[in-house]
């Protein structure tokens, strides 16, 4: 089995990021709410603020996932916690260990920054995900709906 390397993104990642990206939406059957360009996505990961942060996984050199996080906070906590937004391998090389690596990866990080908690969302019907994220050891959160505010209803509470 090849090792899995992985690597912090970089500006020059930008076209791979997008791709990973839209293929996990095509997985997810997102697809149709996939907005981000290349511009957008490096300002947002590699501008002057940077919004979040990405690893990639590689498998014999050639890259096959990555992890998009951030930080939130923990007010019961005192704390951040750091929130994993998107995960993905590409089918290929699922099995191979690089979803694993990935998360032990942030694992890690959120050790060493002396984060409260590692967070993630996974949808319902992902049985293989979810199957996975059990298997390491994480719970779901069953007593928690996540809610949510865009376009027109976020507009108009914010009284525009």
């Amino acid at each position: 089995m090849s090792q899995i390397d992985i690597r912090l993104g970089s500006k020059a990642d930008v076209p791979v990021i997008l791709s990973f990206i839209k293929e996990l939406a095509e997985y997810e059957r997102l697809s149709h709410l996939v907005v981000a360009t290349e511009e957008t996505l490096g300002a947002a990961l590699f501008g002057d603020r940077p919004q979040a942060e990405v690893v990639i996984a590689a498998l014999g050199g050639k890259d096959v996932g990555f992890a998009l996080f951030f930080h939130n906070f923990s007010t019961f906590l005192g704390k951040q916690g750091l929130y994993l937004e998107d995960l993905y391998v590409r089918p290929e090389a699922r099995g191979a260990g690089a979803g694993k690596a990935l998360l032990k990866h942030l694992a890690k990080i959120a050790v060493e920054r002396d984060c409260g908690r590692f967070e993630w969302s996974v949808l319902d019907w992902n049985e293989p995900s979810i199957q996975f994220y059990k298997s390491l050891g994480a719970k779901p959160m069953d007593e928690w709906t996540i809610f949510r505010l865009d376009g027109d209803a976020l507009t108009a509470l914010a009284g525009n």
